[in-house]
């Protein structure tokens, strides 16, 4: 069952979840660093032999990097699962709380960088429909 938030409820969250956005930023950019390094050690060894991924240690250092990071990164997703907080976008820290207001369904919409929750938006207009929150009746 979602949970429901209110604009307060969904305030006392914002600590954690803003440590786990700008943890899972971290971590991304850093997997993204690591798959470049992968691709371009894997390109210099093709040219040279019969020799696979397994028998350069290097290669297999990052590839566990680069598990280690997806497995901390699916963990913190999790998390923000177990809270009812839908997670939009990584690279810019969006996400959304589930919310009642006068009996319909909306989003509270915040990222990374904002303050406190200001933004609304229904279910079907996503983050371009967003709103103020004074504009919420």
């Amino acid at each position: 069952m979602t949970r429901f938030y209110t604009i307060d409820a969904a305030e006392e969250r914002l600590p954690d979840v803003r440590d786990i956005l700008e943890r899972l930023r971290a971590q991304r950019a850093e997997l993204v660093e690591l798959r470049d390094l992968a691709v371009e050690r894997q390109g210099a060894r093709t040219g040279g032999g019969d020799a696979g991924p397994d028998d350069d240690p290097e290669l297999r250092a990052i590839r566990l990097r680069m598990q280690g990071l997806v497995d901390q990164m699916q963990a913190a997703v999790g998390r923000l699962d177990e809270w009812d907080v839908v997670l939009r976008d990584i690279q810019s820290g969006l996400v959304d709380f589930p919310a009642l207001v006068a009996g319909r369904q909306v989003w509270l919409c915040w990222r990374l960088g904002e303050e406190t929750i200001e933004w609304w938006h229904d279910l079907e207009s996503g983050f371009g429909g967003r709103q103020p929150l004074i504009d919420l009746a």
